[in-house]
């Protein structure tokens, strides 16, 4: 019997059994809680449960009504024909596919740099116009995108980095709220222990790099997952500074595969592909670094 049972599997068993006798021993009111919190995490798995299936769906069931949840007949046809779609183009699925592996990572690893290094010198650096220069940080969180939308093209422009991989890295580098929240956890590393590691013969970026960074590695870890999302699904910068179809990426080609068509029905099976292959990315890094952002939630509480 001990052959037949993995090893995953008792540890599977026991934790739901020492889950159950924690769940016996609270009160009433606790156990109602702790079952609205279930039932509220099962509803939010509805959407991504409905876009795995979607995807797989053939064409028949994505308009069948009354609409199905689960596909009933799963099929890679979706897939089949993304990609077959620009067999016949100049630029394949591919070349956009790697266009945007290579913008997310470069412009991930900016904006977690850049917040980094800015949050650090305006928090551990004493310096004129720094209550200013952050002041400013804060207000450009109430700008919408699209206000300046104009003055961004004008600068990409004027630094001739149109078509190319800078201009779809050089405007999303900026990243306020990263530098917002990484800030307010360097504002809890005690400058006794920077002093200390400066009367060491600590260099300033020794200090930053041993020192602060492992402390605030929470952060650190929620910011890039809201850089990722915000440069995988990024469509503005193919939109506006990239002429040349090869320079563009994933998020524009998807979505120009439902429009300009003469009826809703064509590519609705390459769109649902194409979905999910967008959705994937941030579900697995959101996944592998969700400790991490719980705490970051929990200690932004406990502040």
């Amino acid at each position: 019997m001990h052959e037949i049972n993995p090893k995953w599997l008792r540890r599977l068993y026991w934790g739901w059994k020492d889950w159950g006798l924690a769940v016996k021993r609270f009160d009433r009111t606790q156990q109602l809680i702790v079952l609205f919190l279930a039932l509220l995490s099962v509803f939010m798995l509805l959407p991504i449960v409905y876009v795995f299936n979607h995807a797989f769906k053939p064409l028949h069931e994505l308009f069948q009504f009354p609409p199905t949840f689960i596909v009933r007949n799963a099929t890679f046809q979706n897939f089949i024909e993304l990609l077959s779609l620009t067999e016949s183009t100049v630029v394949p699925a591919s070349r956009y596919m790697l266009n945007s592996i290579i913008v997310t990572f470069l412009a991930t690893v900016g904006m977690v740099v850049t917040g980094a290094l800015c949050a650090y010198a305006l928090s551990k650096h004493r310096f004129p116009g720094s209550k200013l220069i952050f002041g400013s940080i804060i207000a450009s969180l109430l700008f919408a995108p699209e206000t300046i939308a104009i003055p961004r093209y004008v600068i990409v422009q004027s630094l001739g980095i149109m078509n190319s991989y800078l201009g779809h890295v050089l405007p999303m580098i900026a990243m306020p709220v990263g530098v917002f929240l990484i800030k307010q956890f360097i504002d809890q590393v005690p400058n006794e222990m920077i002093e200390a590691a400066k009367i060491d013969g600590t260099t300033e970026f020794g200090i930053f790099m041993r020192i602060v960074v492992p402390m605030v590695t929470p952060a650190i870890a929620t910011i890039t997952i809201l850089a990722f999302q915000n440069a995988w699904g990024n469509a503005e910068t193919s939109t506006l500074f990239m002429q040349d179809d090869s320079m563009k990426t994933l998020p524009f080609y998807m979505g120009t595969l439902t429009s300009n068509l003469a009826n809703s029905v064509a590519r609705q099976g390459a769109a649902a592909a194409g979905a999910l292959i967008m959705f994937l990315p941030s579900l697995i890094i959101f996944l592998l670094s969700q400790r991490k952002v719980i705490a970051t939630m929990a200690h932004s509480g406990i502040k």
